[in-house]
Order: structure tokens, then sequence, then C-alpha cells
């Protein structure tokens, strides 16, 4: 195996540890054990725990934020939102090990942390384009970050919630998402659908 093939490796099932126990739960030993290499294999590449739970960190948070802001450009405001809805939950479904790694050791809720701090990322790109809508329509822009911040939180928690409970369906988390963000409580729409679909 070459250097980079071991690095991934090492990667992988350190992955598949904090999703499973948390960094806390994970040692350097279980961690060398699966990947059936002594412990110094491991420090070697990353010098520690820490090491290697930032990387795998930082990848995921990567991904997710990737995922988010590609979703938050053009289009009309619903399409946006939308997309941003159906982006989260797509993570979710299809990298689950790496959200849990994500949401567990710094929920949404704490002012800071992984998550929380991925969430403000997305919540600041949000928050430029309701300023654009809100300075458009004739509302006042100052505004919209407490409205990025309460869709940004709406959207992630429903997240953490389906991570485990996985119904109703993807498409319908997110259409049910929208239909309270685009139309609010007193316009409810009595079996919402994703219009992109």
């Amino acid at each position: 195996m070459t250097g980079a093939e071991r690095r991934q490796q090492l990667l992988d099932v350190a992955r598949k540890l904090f999703a499973e126990k948390g960094f806390d739960g994970t040692s350097i030993e279980e961690i060398a054990h699966r990947a059936n290499v002594s412990k110094p294999v491991v420090y070697e590449h990353f010098g520690g725990k820490e090491g290697i739970y930032a990387v795998v960190v930082d990848r995921e948070m990567q991904s997710l934020l990737d995922r988010m802001v590609s979703t938050l450009y053009g289009g009309h405001p619903r399409a946006m939102l939308e997309q941003a809805a159906g982006a989260l939950l797509s993570y979710v479904e299809e990298s689950h090990d790496g959200f849990r790694i994500l949401v567990r050791d710094s929920p949404v809720a704490s002012v800071s942390g992984t998550f929380s701090t991925l969430l403000n990322d997305i919540a600041m790109q949000v928050e430029h384009i309701l300023a654009q809508q809100f300075d458009a329509r004739g509302y006042d822009d100052k505004l919209a970050p407490l409205y990025a911040q309460a869709l940004v939180g709406m959207v992630a928690l429903t997240g953490q919630w389906w991570l485990d409970a996985r119904r109703p369906k993807r498409d319908e988390v997110a259409a049910h998402l929208v239909n309270l963000a685009w139309n609010g409580l007193s316009h409810l729409e009595h079996k919402p659908k994703l219009r992109l679909n």
C-alpha cells in the first residue's frame, strides 16, 4: 500500500469509528487494530487522535459546505430553498456517518464547535441572498441575518432528527420544510410537493 493509500485507509477506518463511538469513545489502538497496522503508523500519518479527527471533520465540513453553497446561487428564492433543503438531506442520507460525526460533539444549539461553525458559514451565505431579496421587495434588509439563522437552523435541526427517524422520505421532508419556510404556518399546504421534481 502506498503512503497515500494507507492514509486514506486510516481516514476511512477512523471516520467509521468516530461515527459509531464519537471522539472520546474512539482510541488510536482501535483505529490501528481495525486498519491492521501498528499504532506508530497512525501517529506517523496524523500525530495522534486529534490529528486524524481534525482531518475527518474538515473533510466532512467541506463536503457539506460545498453541497449547500452550490445550491444558493441563481434562480427563484423558493427554488434555492428547495435545493438547499434537498442538499442537506441528501448529505444526511448519503453520508450519514459524516453527518453523525459533525453533530455528535457539536450540537446545533452550541455557540462553538464544528457543526455550529459550519451552520454559521452557511447562514452568512444565505444572509447575503436574503438581504438582496428583502431589499428588492421593500423589506428591511437588516433583518436578513435573523431570517438566515432561522432558515438554516430549521433545516439543520430537521436534518439531525431525520438522521435517525428516516421517515418520511427525503423529498417529502424537504417539501414540508419548504412548505413551512415559504408559506408560514398560516398558509401551509395540506400536501406539499417539491416543484423542482
